[in-house]
């Protein structure tokens, strides 16, 4: 386990309660816990997380929730438990960020809801993850990351022309949700800051506090806001943009082509003196010297013929090769990496993109590193994902239960 460095990271002293399960809201907890935020993470009694039992596991455990979960406090709470809500009520009220992705309208059954937080702490920050936003005729549907991704736009244009549409391989669209979490939960937290700060605590006239606000994160629209010119190339030039494989659509040559060897290679060279540069370096001095092919609107009507003189060059290539000729002539390329090509590259480990930990019994195992990189305030694994419930009685103890109170809580099923 890695100790923790003596800056404790650009969040310090901020706590975060996480109220949520599975990828988005998580992963946008998981980045504050990164960065030095104390992350408080509810798990019900029953089991916790879903996550912990998801994919390649180790003694029961997930290996995803060793990275998903590092650097936060579990404890567990049965949220329909009266009681269990009041613990979660006073959490919420000492935290500067709640993030939660549950459907709308559950946290407020609760007494949970962002308007009845704010009633009593007006500094609350709320960031609430879901699959359609807090309003909206599809409010209340269920949406993962799969629904965001098509309905966001990402799905239409992902895969071949004469297919169906692919998914990427990962959850992106729950990720790129975590994302815009993290960066409306900076934004608020500086509002917050500058309008009076944290709350003191106290009501009326007594009381002190910054502005606090709802940061309302829908999934669809996360995947949305990377759609690029879709909106203007529709509504001006009545442009439906269509999968196009492994191309980059109207910009070319940027594809994907397979060595000789076959392994696949991406090659970009859709700058007009970099596709100079390519053409020459594949012994296509015809097409280098193509006036029609010296700007890339040229270049879009003859695609097909640009990409099948490249195939033709890698196909009598094998994958050192190609990268060794095209990199000396200058022209963006690159290898589409596995994770074993990941984990023993030089730029990869040059960067320190992987951090090695121990499990509890001692087996080493290695983890993503944390990015952004910053210069002075960097991000540290402090621990590995939880056990469920490991910080039940510190958590409880900070709250101001004595051990009788967390015994009974124990004994009534509340944690």
């Amino acid at each position: 386990m890695s100790t923790l460095p003596k800056n404790k990271g650009p969040l310090a002293g901020i706590k975060v309660l996480e109220l949520g399960t599975l990828i988005a809201g998580p992963f946008c907890s998981r980045m504050l816990a990164e960065f030095g935020a104390e992350v408080i993470k509810v798990e019900s009694p029953d089991g916790g997380d879903p996550l912990r039992q998801w994919r390649v596991l180790k003694d029961g455990t997930s290996l995803w929730w060793s990275v998903q979960a590092r650097n936060k406090k579990s404890i567990t709470l049965n949220m329909k438990d009266a009681q269990g809500q009041e613990i979660a009520r006073r959490l919420a009220l000492e935290a500067d960020i709640i993030v939660e992705n549950y459907r709308p309208g559950v946290l407020e059954k609760w007494n949970l809801g962002y308007e009845q937080l704010k009633g009593l702490n007006p500094a609350t920050i709320m960031v609430r993850l879901s699959g359609y936003g807090q309003t909206g005729p599809m409010k209340d549907l269920p949406g993962f990351g799969a629904i965001g991704e098509s309905m966001g736009g990402l799905r239409y244009v992902s895969g071949h022309a004469d297919r169906p549409p692919v998914r990427v391989g990962i959850s992106i669209g729950d990720s790129v949700a975590a994302l815009h979490g993290v960066i409306g939960a900076m934004m608020a937290l500086r509002h917050r800051d500058v309008t009076g700060g944290r709350w003191n605590g106290k009501s009326g006239v007594d009381c002190i506090a910054g502005q606090g606000q709802m940061v309302d994160v829908a999934l669809y629209e996360s995947v949305f806001n990377l759609m690029e010119s879709l909106v203007p190339e529709f509504d001006h030039a009545g442009v439906v943009r269509e999968r196009t494989g492994g191309a980059l659509p109207g910009i070319v040559p940027s594809n994907t082509y397979t060595t000789g060897d076959g392994e696949n290679i991406v090659i970009a060279g859709n700058g007009d003196a970099i596709f100079r540069r390519l053409m020459i370096a594949i012994g296509r001095g015809d097409l280098a010297n193509d006036p029609g092919l010296a700007r890339n609107d040229g270049r879009v009507p003859r695609t097909l013929e640009i990409d099948q003189a490249i195939q033709a060059w890698c196909s009598t290539q094998d994958i050192d090769s190609a990268l060794d000729i095209l990199k000396g002539a200058d022209v963006p390329v690159g290898k589409i990496y596995s994770v074993r090509d990941m984990m023993s590259d030089p730029q990869f480990l040059a960067r320190g993109m992987f951090e090695q930990h121990a499990f509890s019994d001692g087996t080493p195992v290695k983890l993503p590193a944390i990015t952004p990189k910053l210069s002075e305030t960097p991000g540290h694994t402090a621990w590995m994902g939880p056990g469920l419930g490991e910080h039940n009685d510190e958590v409880l103890r900070s709250l101001g239960y004595d051990d009788a109170q967390i015994a009974q809580f124990k004994k009534n099923k509340t944690i």
